[in-house]
């Protein structure tokens, strides 16, 4: 039986998506969810995107918050957090590589009582995917079977964008990674907690770097560092 009076707050990091974010915030505006809230965070854009925020994006959603510089996406997170209410918290990015017609599947487990954690996998399911990067593909599930191995938990895509989490759960952990490698710090973390983690199948529709992907292959070995750093010298 669904859950259906839990509040959601629904995460948004931003940085340079001037093409991509009104599309992002209208579509998560029509969520077929009630009790929903929307925070956006710029992280110190400069592409415009802070101006358009300003000019048409502020009164679409429930809380902006604009960081002074350029941290990370992991501090973006970190912020957000911080102001979010809801029962359950999904993390959308602002690009186009996340679809949030998918967020109610996302949290289905979480409202029907099952889960505590939930992963959004790009590699399970019969969801349609881009078809893009070799290596990236390579690098995530080298990754991704590393976290495993320490972790002793079953991922396919530790390194998905699409999480959510039981508010108490996400704001009991404290995130001290302010880029990408947040993704292999919380995953360490929550392993730890005797959580119900679930995933789910998730589209993913990728883009190219020409397009804005920002991810690297320093953020990969950023990814491998987290592994050993909040697996092995935890306090």
């Amino acid at each position: 039986m669904l859950k259906k009076d839990m509040k959601l707050s629904i995460i948004i990091p931003c940085y340079n998506e001037l093409k991509t974010l009104d599309a992002i915030i209208n579509a998560v505006r029509k969520v077929h969810y009630s009790d929903k809230e929307i925070i956006l965070i710029d992280d110190f854009s400069s592409d415009g995107t802070r101006e358009l925020i300003k000019k048409s994006i502020e009164t679409k959603v429930d809380k902006v918050i604009y960081h002074n510089k350029n941290i990370g996406k992991g501090a973006a997170v970190r912020s957000g957090l911080k102001e979010a209410t809801g029962d359950i918290v999904v993390i959308q990015d602002a690009d186009i590589e996340y679809d949030p017609e998918e967020i109610l599947k996302l949290i289905e487990p979480i409202l029907k009582g099952k889960a505590d954690v939930v992963y959004g996998s790009r590699f399970v399911g019969a969801t349609p995917h881009r078809v893009l990067y070799f290596w990236h593909l390579l690098g995530n599930k080298l990754l991704t079977t590393l976290s495993n191995i320490v972790t002793n938990i079953t991922l396919t895509d530790m390194e998905t964008c699409y999480k959510a989490f039981k508010r108490e759960v996400i704001q009991s952990i404290t995130i001290q990674e302010n880029r990408f490698g947040f993704e292999p710090e919380i995953t360490a973390k929550v392993a730890r907690m005797n959580l119900r983690i679930y995933e789910v199948g998730v589209s993913y529709y990728g883009r190219t770097y020409e397009e804005g992907k920002k991810i690297g292959w320093k953020d990969g070995i950023s990814a491998l560092r987290c592994i050993i750093k909040y697996n092995f010298f935890r306090k």
